[in-house]
């Protein structure tokens, strides 16, 4: 096996482990590593959504069974983003259009840590109307499907902006969300035609042991305060890759 393919294998175990600890599955993470060893987007989209229906397959399991899934919110998402995931898979954007859209969603994240980081862990809880909770789901289901990135990058800051759930519920919540989205955008996506990377398997194994490390950190170890300082962490991690589409 090639050695690069270890490397990323390391990388992407990095990536599990911290972006599962908040509820996400690493699809922002997986694209940069993989952007910055020079994939290209028809390999990207496919490998992301795999990772991540993995790792977002453990996180769930781990804040589902601590109750920590709002499905008072997710039912709502879900119902709406999973036809649109689907859409936004079917869509295969050509390198010129993928990379800067990537990239400005990662700057969107980076923007999103920094004011998240400012809000207080302790917080009212505000009630989520089903008609905006519908309108998000669809946004971020067109989304994740057509950049291969689960959604929840984007869905946990929104929350905890709108103070819609407690920072745990969030994270597990998000969890849920990118999971079923990934499923979808994936089915969307192998509807059409894609391409895997030899060597899957050991990058399969990394997020394994990576995404049931973190989460199982995320889901009950960790306090809600060090919970939002890594949700912030790893969103704005995920900005610095919108530095290599852009230069």
């Amino acid at each position: 096996m090639d050695l690069q393919l270890y490397i990323i294998a390391g990388a992407f175990f990095l990536v599990a482990l911290l972006y599962s600890s908040v509820g996400h599955a690493g699809a922002t993470g997986y694209l940069a590593v993989m952007a910055l060893a020079g994939f290209q987007p028809q390999l990207m989209k496919p490998t992301a959504l795999i990772l991540n229906i993995i790792v977002a397959s453990i996180a769930s399991y781990k804040y589902f069974k601590r109750d920590s899934i709002s499905f008072k919110l997710l039912l709502p998402l879900i119902l709406v983003s999973i036809p649109f995931a689907y859409l936004g898979g079917r869509i295969n954007l050509s390198p010129q259009y993928y990379k800067p859209l990537v990239g400005l969603f990662l700057l969107f994240a980076a923007y999103r840590a920094f004011f998240t980081s400012k809000q207080s862990n302790s917080y009212d809880i505000k009630h989520a109307p089903w008609p905006i909770l519908c309108i998000v789901g669809a946004l971020l289901g067109f989304l994740s499907g057509l950049t291969g990135v689960g959604g929840g990058v984007f869905l946990s800051p929104l929350m905890l902006m709108f103070c819609w759930a407690p920072i745990r519920t969030i994270s597990g919540t998000a969890a849920g969300f990118i999971l079923v989205n990934s499923i979808s955008g994936l089915v969307g996506l192998l509807s059409t035609s894609t391409q895997t990377v030899d060597g899957m398997q050991w990058w399969i194994l990394a997020v394994i042991l990576g995404g049931y490390i973190g989460s199982e950190f995320g889901s009950h170890r960790f306090s809600t305060n060090t919970i939002q300082k890594l949700l912030a962490g790893t969103l704005l991690i995920a900005g610095i890759k919108l530095l290599s589409t852009i230069l």
